[in-house]
């Protein structure tokens, strides 16, 4: 865990958003989240809003965003479709085909790369692109996989497994639907979304960052992708992941720091202290005794996730959910 005797508005130049989960959840407005943002704006940090979900286009996300209370323009927007192309046109002479295998905001980013998308093998296209698109047909899935076994170039525009399914349980995503062609072809798509490095990179070359801020509610993309482009990170709960997912998270996959929510942005954070076997944070104070983690005190219950944090990474091998499951009741925090 590291510490901030300033607001995160302040202390890092560029916020790198996620949204579904941290922003909104589907079309509904996360609590407090476009007022904890413009007060970050008003602060002087700005703000770049980065998703996984290639089917948008900017303009479509920034326009879902206005819609929640919080001003975007395409601009302020990046998407993994925009890295997966941008990893193309490295690759690949200008005007050359681009299988697509998804909709319009992955055809849109091909477009505005140089690229020439097309939809069937018999074009011999240079590479296949494949991304979530909630129409994506098995035509197109057949196409893509004959143009790959072919020799084309295979690229993902991410490997999630799941996708957020509102009230019920999660939907399959893009990283599901690329085993499709990866199966019955053995080709591994090179993927180009978080966690992976070129959509950090992708970030940071549009919004000139110097100092970023990954924001997210997950851990195998959000945060595992902040520490794999060496950037600082912050878990918001507003998403997937509940504080005991967070406690027992491999070292990859351990945050900067945590919040409740985005109001996180907008106070310091205390750093935890080490103090012989006990780790200090607040008021309160986590403690690791005969394979159990307790935590006892008093004050904000998020600095008591604090030390429980710094107590429970203290090693490389996470501790057990059991092994924690009673601090999180003492400070009456979810765990599910």
């Amino acid at each position: 865990m590291k510490g901030s005797d300033r607001p995160l508005s302040e202390a890092y130049d560029v916020a790198l958003l996620d949204l579904d989960g941290v922003v909104y959840v589907g079309r509904r407005p996360v609590p407090a989240a476009a007022e904890s943002l413009a007060k970050a704006r008003a602060a002087g940090q700005r703000l770049a809003f980065v998703t996984n979900n290639a089917s948008r286009t900017p303009s479509a996300v920034a326009a879902l965003l206005t819609d929640v209370g919080v001003p975007a323009t395409p601009e302020d927007v990046v998407t993994s479709a925009q890295a997966a192309a941008r990893l193309l046109a490295e690759r690949l002479p200008a005007g050359a085909k681009v299988l697509v295998v998804g909709g319009m905001g992955l055809r849109q980013a091909m477009y505005a790369a140089g690229l020439r998308p097309v939809t069937v093998a018999s074009q011999e296209p240079a590479a296949v692109v494949q991304g979530f698109s909630p129409g994506l047909s098995y035509d197109l899935l057949s196409q893509g996989a004959q143009a790959v076994a072919a020799g084309a170039l295979f690229v993902g525009s991410n490997g999630d497994l799941t996708i957020p399914g509102g009230e019920g349980p999660p939907h399959p995503g893009n990283g599901a639907l690329l085993r499709v062609i990866s199966s019955s072809t053995g080709v591994d798509p090179i993927v180009t979304g978080k966690p992976e490095l070129p959509l950090h990179q992708e970030s940071i070359r549009r919004t000139g960052a110097r100092r970023p801020l990954v924001v997210g509610d997950r851990l195998d993309t959000d945060i595992e992708g902040a520490r794999n482009g060496g950037a600082d990170s912050l878990l918001v709960f507003t998403g997937v992941t509940d504080p005991l997912h967070a406690l027992t998270a491999p070292p990859a996959r351990r945050p900067s720091y945590l919040a409740p929510d985005l109001t996180g942005l907008l106070t310091p954070h205390p750093e935890p202290v080490r103090d012989g076997e006990a780790d200090r944070c607040g008021g309160w104070t986590a403690r690791r005794a005969g394979g159990r983690i307790t935590v006892t005190g008093s004050g904000d219950p998020y600095d008591g996730l604090r030390a429980l944090a710094s107590a429970a990474w203290r090693e490389d091998s996470p501790p057990s959910p059991d092994a924690l499951t009673g601090a999180l009741e003492a400070l009456s925090l979810p765990s599910r």
